[in-house]
């Protein structure tokens, strides 16, 4: 991270590193999309995998004898800090967002897996720690066969800013 990244220049940003955590370097697209796109007062993010500097920290399938749930979740979030970045990449400053809108999830699941919401509450969960009323959400959790880069869990988001 460059040394503007390590600063915190924003609330959001303040309370993100409360809580340990900041925003990485939005991830490079791996197709032929952009990470978000502004339309009125609204960014949608493309889906975001959970890359730490740029690489997958875990692969395979949630439940079974894959991935556990709990680091599945604990992966929703680091997808969830990913759109993030996303959003601030198109708006400059996180404090502009006064509704994080809408969450998908999907879940890359083995078949015998039912918990795809708890897997999703790791991005909703964060999503509240960080915007507290403004983070409540609407959301969809979704179990897959497969996700790109064989990643356990993807998170997109719709937030409103002004």
């Amino acid at each position: 991270m460059d040394s503007a990244q390590n600063q915190a220049t924003s609330a959001i940003e303040a309370r993100l590193a409360e809580l340990g955590l900041a925003l990485p370097a939005v991830a490079a697209p791996v197709a032929a999309y952009v990470p978000a796109v502004v339309s009125g007062n609204h960014v949608y993010t493309s889906g975001q995998l959970p890359f730490i500097d740029g690489k997958l920290t875990a692969t395979g399938k949630v439940g079974a004898e894959g991935v556990s749930p709990e680091e599945a979740k604990a992966l929703a979030a680091t997808c969830a800090i990913n759109a993030l970045a996303a959003v601030k990449s198109v708006i400059g400053n996180l404090d502009r967002v006064t509704r994080i809108v809408k969450v998908v999830g999907f879940v890359s699941s083995d078949l015998s897996f039912t918990g795809q919401p708890g897997v999703i509450n790791g991005a909703s969960e964060l999503l509240g720690e960080v915007f507290g009323e403004k983070g409540v959400h609407s959301r969809s959790a979704v179990g897959v066969a497969v996700l790109p880069l064989d990643s356990p869990v993807e998170v997109e988001l719709i937030a409103e800013f002004e």
